[in-house]
Formats: structure tokens, C-alpha cells, sequence
């Protein structure tokens, strides 16, 4: 009997991660939500299905005991905590920014109309809907709030399937289901504080509502430099797996904690910290997939089925009820509709527009579940108006997507519009734009200075962390000799870079977060230790990085064999007079290309390079081919479509680009004679070859040795082995 207790906790787990999987796999592959799956399994898991067919075996595994019930909602409640940090790592507050007025305009009038209407409903309620018909305005309160509220994760997964994530019509429509879930979790706030308070009383609500809009406004402010801080410390300091993970539920709790203690639900506290940890510049995607993970596959079900499981669908038997249940679900449509609809057309949006985004708003999902539990927690709620709140997010939800679709479908795209979705899309593909973190290597001789620039060029377009590790003598400089003059390089180059794209795309970007590594030897473990914190790209660039006979240094070799992510080498060339371009309008930077990604790569590199300088970037297409191709070829074709990528690229930068085609020369003969004609710098796409010393590529090495400006070789990929065909193809970029 000792472990019956354990054994139906876990057949309750079972159960519900069984069938709220299987019936959340057959939803998706009809167009509806998962989540929905999951809520209408714990519904018929429950007194609707499982308990009306066999009742004594319903109530064996998912006995009343408190003791028992207390295990499983346990894990519920957790679920609930780590679905709202979720929900605040995905919303876009950067998307909010971007897309402007309409969408506040939306989601106020979005939010009001059904609150009211919702509030108005809870009023006239029979007070046997109610346990306490004495409180019906914090009943009333959770009622609108409820029919209020949006769920962003159901709205957006329609907007990614119709493929409106990048038009404009669909960032308004999530930026609107985002603010509408943030203001609907601020009313939730304050209202557990009235619910607390007992009635609604002047002087404690304002109290509330002061000690949230304190705490909103420390979050966004120290606390999201906190935050950020505390998961680079853990990620560069901890050994230990997955020590982030724990230190992001560490600062969940904390904040829920906080909530907690100034009187409104931890559920405030969980979605803020979310909000603060998917805002993070480091890490936020590798760390979103690991949490996501354990939270879908586990909390997800859990919580669902057990919102489903107090849903008992056998009292809409009663006419009576079942009139209420559409009176709900039609009060909620219209009211919810009608404000979205009114928001829009305030807005300036057409007709078909405005129908669009009142359709999609009309989803209540995982959010409406959420704001139901908490009001049946705190005993505001009876079971049979949970009910009715539960059949109404349901039927809402399954609506929306076809509903949505149709709209959506309507709507053709603009010229202005689809620029800037092609636009967007080429980010998608792009090097520099997936980027980010960055280290950075360099002494203090003109090309450490100057590769420290570029890294700043690079990394401040989006506020990158960059950590600089600056050598002095081929040791990491001491405090008192330390990286003075090279991280104020970086620093230039990053403000250069967050000016221009602050301008052109409207966009606020952070400053760099620069930090200085000072106290380690520079040495393939060293560097090895540090690369597993994670970085996109290592900058190096030191005085003696090549040898006399043209090979690179032993240094340099063991340095960058710690590193097995992608290198950016900053060299002169072997007739170079070792001092390194400044960069200016009119300079030009040469990229050669031949089709490859690799050499796509350069070419994003470089354009990322001359932006903030406006410098002219030309690219030079090397045929394989003997002679010329001919007009209407197969090997013509794929030239202009090679340059034409590179067009787009250019076009997306706002760079100006030349192109040229070569043929009947080697690669490095045209390379050497395209960069005398006045390239300040060559920005190579290049292949590490396998072997002990750095090698990329015969094509490379006669580059280094013929050109008299700096060459940036771009190693992104590395080849175990290739025969002599593949390598002669992969010389400039492959």
C-alpha cells in the first residue's frame, strides 16, 4: 500500500501525456492547435467521458484525496509557472517597437469591449454559478478578463502557417495578441489583490496597482540588465550541464516570488521573467529549444488535462446551462470580434484587413485555460462556470483557424510590402544576422586594432556580447597592460554600425556588451575553454600571424586549433606595407565568388563590413570554364544568378555593388589582378583544409602571396577530406 500512492501519480501522468499527445497529434494534422488536443483530452478523461462510462475507475486513478490529488497538482501549478515563462520568452517586444500605433489601437479596444461585456455578463449571472453571489465584481473582473485576453501562441502558429509572419497585416496581429496577453496578466495581477483583499476596497487596489507598475518598471530596467548578466555569468562560469536552464528557473521563482509578495499572482512574476530572458542577447534561442523541450513534451500535457479533467461537460445537460455556455460563447465572439474589428478600422485599415485581425483576436486558447484555473484555484469560479469558460475557449479556438485562413486569403500583398518580406527572408539565410556572440583575439598592432574594428562593425549592428582576449608578447595582456586601445576599436566600430542601422531600419540596438578576458594564458586549451561558452565566430588578428615562407605561425596555429566554430583571419598580404585601410565612402572591398555558400557567406561579411561606412563593395564572379560563357548558357545562367543573390544582398544592406566576371585565368591570378586596381581590402569565403597547421586552400595561399592590400579570410565550414577535384572547385570558397 506504500507505493499506491506513487503508483497512481504516475498512471495519472501516463494518462494524460498518452492521450493528450495522441489527440494534440491528430488536431495538428488537421489545422488545430495541439494545445487544443491536450485540453480536450483531459475532458474526456474526466467526469464528461471516462467517469460517465466507468466511474469507479475514474475515480481510482484520479482519486479526491487530497493527499493524492495534492502530487498532480503539484506539477499543474508548476506547468503553469513554466508555460507563462515560455509565453514571455516568445513575446517580441522588439516586434511591438517596429510595427507602431495600429496595434495599440487594436488591442485596446480589443481588450475593452469584451472586459465590459464580460464584466457586464458576471452581473446577471444566476448566483448559483457563483460561490460567493456577494462577489460579483471580482467574479465579474476574472469574466471579462477571460473573454478578453488572446492566445499569441495559437494566433501566431495560423500566421507562420499563411505565411503573414513578415507582412505587415500579421506582425500587427501578433503584436496586438501580445500586448492583449500582457495587459490581460496586469488585470489578473490586480485582481488576485482585490480577490485577496476580500472586496474591493480604494486604498489597498491602489496599493496594488503602484507595487505592479514599481515592479513592471525596475524589471525593464536593472532587472533586465540583471538578468542578462546572470546568464552569461552562469553560462561562462558553470561546468556543470545545463546550468543556465537552472539558473533561468532560478530567476522564475524569484520573480514569481516578488509577485507573490506584493499581493498579485506569481503568474505575473513567471511571464515578466520570460519576457526578460527571451530579451537576453546571448544564448536565447539555444536556451528557448532546451526549455521548450521538457515544458511541451511534460507540463504542457499535464497542465492541460488537468484543466480538462475539471471540466465537466455532463452538466450542459441542464437547458439551462447550455443556454448560458452560448450565450457566453456569443457575448465572447462578438465582443471580441467587434473590438479588434473597431481597433482596426480606427486604425486606418480597410474592410478585409479590419475582419482579418477580428478574426484571429477571437482565439482564447492555452491563455483563457490559464486565467479559468486560477479563478477555480481562488475560488471565484464554480465548477459549472469553469465549464462554461472552458467550452467557450474551445469553441472559440477551433473557430479561429479556418475562420483566420479565409481572411488572410483575401489579402494580396503590396510592392512596398513584399521588398521588405524579400528583404527579411534574405536575413533568414544570411551569416552575420544569425550571429550571436563573438570572441575576439588581437595584440596591439595595427591589424589587431583593426580586426578589433571589424568585429565591432559586425557585432554592433544588433548589440552583440563580444569578449575580447588581447595579447601582448603572445600572452594575454595583464590588467595594467590591458586592452585599452582595442576595445575602444570595437567599441568605435560598433557605434558606427548601431548609428547606421538605427537609421535606416528604425530599430533601437543595444550597445555592445563588451568583456575583457585577462587572467589565462592564450593557448588551444585556453581558447577551448572559453569557445564552449559558446560564440559564433572567433576575430583573430596579430602582428606576426604569417611566417616568411608564407605559412601561418605556430602561434596561430595552436590558438585557433582550440576553436572549432567558424574563423575570421585578419592578414596582410605578402606586399603589403603593413598598414591597414581606413574605411570611408567610396573605399571598395573585394569579394570573389563562385556559387558556393561559403563564398555567399564572404559576401554578407563584407557587406556588413561597408554599411556603416557606405564603402563600395565589388564582386568578382571566377568562371572554372576556359573561356567566356556564352549568352543563354547553363554557366551564364548560374553567374547571373550567383551575382544576383549577391545583388539582393547588397540591396538589403543599402550597399552599392560592382560585379565582374573573369574567365580563362586561375582564381588567385584574377583575385591579385582585380584587388590592384584599388581594393582596400579582399574579404575570402575559404574551406579549412584537415591537418595539424591552418590550411585553406592552394587558391588562398597564392592570394596572401600576391596582393598588396589586407586579406579577411572567412573560415565557416571545415572538410575532413576532399580529393584534388573537390579541392580545386573549393579554393575560393568551398
Amino acid at each position: 500500500m506504500g507505493g499506491s500512492a506513487e503508483g497512481l501519480f504516475i498512471a495519472e501522468i501516463v494518462l494524460l501525456l498518452l492521450v493528450g499527445r495522441g489527440l494534440g497529434e491528430l488536431f495538428q494534422r488537421y489545422g488545430q492547435p495541439a494545445i487544443m488536443g491536450q485540453l480536450i483530452g483531459g475532458i474526456l478523461l474526466g467526469p464528461s467521458l471516462f467517469g460517465w462510462i466507468w466511474p469507479g475507475a475514474q475515480h481510482l486513478i484520479f482519486s479526491t484525496d487530497p493527499a493524492q490529488k495534492g502530487m498532480i497538482d503539484a506539477v499543474s501549478q508548476l506547468g503553469i509557472l513554466l508555460l507563462l515563462l515560455l509565453t514571455g520568452m516568445e513575446t517580441d517586444l522588439r516586434l511591438v517597437r517596429r510595427v507602431g500605433a495600429a496595434c495599440f489601437s487594436i488591442s485596446i479596444t480589443g481588450v475593452v469591449v469584451p472586459f465590459v461585456l464580460g464584466f457586464a455578463l458576471a452581473q446577471f449571472l444566476p448566483g448559483t454559478l457563483l460561490p460567493d453571489p456577494t462577489q460579483r465584481v471580482v467574479a465579474g473582473l476574472f469574466l471579462g478578463t477571460a473573454l478578453s485576453i488572446s492566445s499569441v501562441k495559437i494566433v501566431a502558429m495560423v500566421v507562420r502557417e499563411m505565411n503573414f509572419m513578415r507582412r505587415n497585416l500579421g506582425q500587427i496581429i501578433i503584436s496586438s495578441a501580445i500586448i492583449e496577453d500582457t495587459i490581460g496578466w496586469l488585470i489578473i495581477a490586480v485582481t488576485f489583490g482585490i480577490a485577496t483583499n476580500g472586496s474591493l476596497q480604494l486604498l489597498p487596489l491602489v496599493t496594488t496597482v503602484a507595487e505592479v507598475a514599481l515592479f513592471m518598471a525596475f524589471s525593464f530596467t536593472i532587472g533586465r540588465r540583471l538578468v542578462f548578466t546572470l546568464i552569461r555569468w552562469s553560462n561562462d562560469s558553470f561546468r556543470s550541464e545545463y546550468a543556465v536552464i537552472t539558473v533561468i528557473l532560478i530567476i522564475m521563482g524569484v520573480m514569481a516570488l516578488i509577485t507573490n509578495l506584493i499581493g498579485v499572482h506569481t503568474v505575473l512574476g513567471a511571464f515578466v521573467a520570460g519576457i526578460l530572458v527571451g530579451e537576453s542577447p546571448i544564448l536565447s534561442d539555444h536556451i528557448e529549444g532546451q526549455l521548450r523541450g521538457v515544458i511541451t513534451a511534460l507540463f504542457m500535457p499535464v497542465f492541460f488535462g488537468m484543466a480538462g479533467l475539471s471540466a465537466d461537460l455532463t452538466v450542459l445537460a441542464d437547458p439551462t446551462l447550455a443556454l448560458l455556455t452560448l450565450a457566453l460563447v456569443a457575448i465572447a465572439s462578438i465582443g471580441k470580434f467587434g473590438g479588434a474589428f473597431i481597433g482596426g478600422r480606427m486604425a486606418g485599415m480597410s474592410r478585409k484587413e479590419a475582419i482579418a485581425v477580428g478574426s484571429a483576436m477571437n482565439a482564447r486558447g492555452s491563455t483563457e485555460v490559464i486565467v479559468a484555473s486560477i479563478g477555480l484555484s481562488m475560488n471565484i469560479l464554480s465548477h459549472n462556470l469553469f465549464t462554461m469558460i472552458v467550452t467557450m475557449a474551445v469553441v472559440t479556438t477551433l473557430a479561429m483557424p479556418p475562420m483566420l485562413r479565409w481572411a488572410l486569403g483575401r489579402l494580396p500583398i503590396g510592392n512596398a510590402e513584399k521588398q521588405r518580406v524579400d528583404r527579411e527572408l534574405l536575413d533568414e539565410r544570411g551569416f552575420v544576422s544569425r550571429l550571436e556572440r563573438l570572441l575576439l583575439l588581437v595584440d596591439d598592432s595595427p591589424a589587431g586594432k583593426f580586426t578589433a574594428y571589424l568585429a565591432g562593425l559586425v557585432g554592433g549592428g544588433s548589440g552583440m556580447p563580444t569578449t575580447l582576449l588581447h595579447l601582448n608578447e603572445g600572452k594575454l595582456a595583464g590588467r595594467d597592460t590591458g586592452p585599452q586601445r582595442t576595445s575602444k576599436e570595437v567599441q568605435k566600430g560598433a557605434a558606427k554600425s548601431a548609428m547606421v542601422v538605427s537609421k535606416a531600419e528604425d530599430t533601437p540596438v543595444d550597445k555592445v556588451h563588451l568583456t575583457t578576458r585577462t587572467e589565462l594564458e592564450a593557448t588551444a586549451e585556453t581558447i577551448a575553454a572559453e569557445a564552449r561558452k559558446g560564440y559564433g565566430l572567433l576575430f583573430v588578428g596579430l602582428e606576426k600571424a604569417l611566417t616568411e615562407k608564407g605559412s601561418f605561425s605556430p602561434m596561430l596555429n595552436d590558438i585557433t586549433s582550440g576553436f572549432d566554430g567558424p574563423l575570421c583571419l585578419a592578414l596582410n598580404g605578402a606586399r603589403s606595407t603593413g598598414k591597414m585601410p581606413v574605411l570611408r565612402a567610396g573605399t571598395t572591398i573585394l569579394v570573389p565568388v563562385n556559387g558556393t555558400e561559403i563564398a555567399r557567406r564572404a559576401a554578407d561579411f563584407a557587406l556588413a563590413l561597408a554599411r556603416p561606412h557606405r564603402a563600395r563593395v565589388k564582386v568578382l564572379y571566377v568562371s572554372q570554364a576556359r573561356q567566356g560563357s556564352q549568352p543563354g548558357s547553363v554557366s551564364h545562367r548560374r553567374e547571373e544568378a550567383v551575382l544576383k543573390d549577391v545583388a539582393d544582398l547588397a540591396d538589403r544592406y543599402g550597399v552599392t555593388v560592382d560585379t565582374a566576371i573573369r574567365a580563362r585565368a586561375t582564381p588567385d591570378k584574377a583575385i591579385a589582378r582585380e584587388a590592384a586596381k584599388g581594393a582596400a581590402m579582399v574579404v575570402m569565403g575559404v574551406t579549412q583544409r584537415p591537418g595539424d597547421e591552418l590550411f585553406f586552400g592552394d587558391t588562398a595561399t597564392a592570394v596572401l602571396a600576391a596582393v598588396a592590400c589586407p586579406v579577411v579570410l572567412l573560415a565557416t565550414e571545415r572538410v575532413k577530406q576532399t580529393d584534388a577535384a573537390e579541392q580545386t572547385a573549393a579554393d575560393i570558397g568551398a
